[in-house]
């Protein structure tokens, strides 16, 4: 493998050290990048996940836009529509947000379905179907929602086949005290995150250079035996005791990409089976979905993914 890995890494750092305490978010966050794969962050308000997205976004020096979705947003203000102009006596397009590199949707439950909806297309085949014209996205376009999991009031929650078009679903925790510590340093040091736009914060990557990554990604090979054992694991899924619904086909391609663009960013032109180890839970907490007398029990569908790594006979 070549040195192209180090950009990122020195990216990841970057993150890090704006987003402080969230090292495991922020590496799971770049495997998404490299891999091409929508994410949702879930967490509590005032954890940084806007800022998050907005710091990667400056860093790779990508076209960002962010949609604050509310119960009152419709499709249009999403997609765009076509207006008719007096002048020219004809109708032009007014692009709406999803036309953008990276996109922010924040708080993406407390928006009707149809409006969700309206994101499919988008995210599953990169292009937007406005009055019959197919019109495509850039090349990069990623979508990251967010979501408080505490208030269900007022909320919709995504149906299966919305979560299975996002790579990731990652939690984003409370910092330890000794980072959130640092976090009051760095305000104390004249850090303005709400400002972010006068941080000096100089980009490090290119939108070209996530591409190049993403092609040299795909081209890795991984062992038969490999495949076996993550296949393995998704065909578990679907016979485990705990789970009504397990991984589909598409998680599978999903969980191959991810684990490969893992391996590309540790310097590494082959998969191991720790690296698929490590997707499972970002890859599967969102996709399966625990029988009633699962959660009466008590378990988290976290718990049953370590139990299902523990199941299935890792390859030599």
């Amino acid at each position: 493998m070549n040195d192209s890995n180090t950009t990122f890494i020195r990216l990841g750092k970057a993150l890090s050290q704006i987003v402080v305490g969230q090292p495991n978010l922020v590496q799971e966050l770049m495997v998404a990048l490299l891999s091409g794969g929508h994410v949702i962050l879930e967490g509590v308000p005032g954890t940084g996940k806007t800022l998050l997205v907005r710091a990667l976004a400056r860093l790779v020096e990508a076209d960002f836009r962010r949609i604050q979705l509310t119960p009152d947003v419709l499709p249009s203000d999403i997609l765009g529509t076509n207006i008719f102009d007096l002048n020219t006596r004809n109708f032009t397009l007014k692009q709406g947000p999803v036309f953008t590199e990276i996109l922010l949707a924040d708080e993406i439950n407390r928006t009707p379905p149809k409006t969700q909806a309206a994101l499919l297309e988008a995210m599953e085949e990169q292009q937007v179907t406005l009055d019959g014209q197919s019109l495509p996205l850039p090349d990069l376009f990623w979508v990251i929602a967010t979501q408080n999991p505490l208030e269900f009031e007022g909320t919709y929650p995504l149906p299966e086949a919305q979560l299975d078009r996002f790579l990731f679903k990652l939690i984003v925790d409370y910092p330890e005290p000794k980072a959130e510590k640092q976090m009051l340093l760095n305000a104390q040091a004249g850090l303005q995150t709400k400002r972010l736009d006068l941080a000096e914060l100089k980009p490090l990557a290119t939108v070209a250079e996530v591409l190049a990554a993403r092609q040299a990604i795909r081209s890795i090979q991984v062992a038969e035996n490999l495949l076996d054992y993550l296949l393995g694991l998704v065909h578990r899924t679907r016979k485990h005791p705990d789970l009504a619904l397990g991984a589909s086909p598409r998680s599978a391609v999903a969980w191959l990409q991810a684990s490969k663009a893992r391996a590309w960013l540790a310097g590494r032109d082959y998969v191991t089976p720790d690296d698929v180890k490590a997707i499972a839970p970002p890859l599967l907490r969102h996709r399966l979905i625990l029988r009633p007398e699962a959660q009466l029990d008590g378990l988290q569908l976290d718990g049953v993914v370590s139990s299902l790594l523990n199941q299935v006979a890792v390859p030599r």
